[in-house]
């Protein structure tokens, strides 16, 4: 079973979220159950392109977060690398034209 960290960046991803967004309380209990299926299915988010190549996401607690990580398979480790409002210009995901 892979062991699942979440990188100082994500925290403070996730932090920032959580103050601009004016998330619950309740966010950090709800970002580590959809975190949690990674431990047995490590590949189970989409692979992303690009300059992401290598990476994978998932969907947050809400639909607009995307979590991208990376599963390292020497180690077992899936590292959670940042963490992004889905609808921003910036996101892992959004288009680039």
């Amino acid at each position: 079973m892979a062991s699942v960290v979440i990188t100082k960046t994500a925290e403070r991803n996730l932090r920032s979220l959580i103050e601009t967004h004016h998330l619950p309380d309740a966010t950090d209990k709800r970002l580590r159950a959809i975190l949690e299926p990674l431990q047995e299915f490590p590949r189970l988010g989409s692979p992303l392109g690009g300059r992401w190549a290598g990476f994978r996401f998932i969907l947050g607690p809400w639909r607009w977060m995307i979590v991208v990580y990376r599963y390292d398979e020497s180690l077992d480790r899936v590292e959670v690398v940042t963490i992004h409002d889905a609808r921003s210009a910036r996101s892992p995901t959004a288009s680039r034209m």
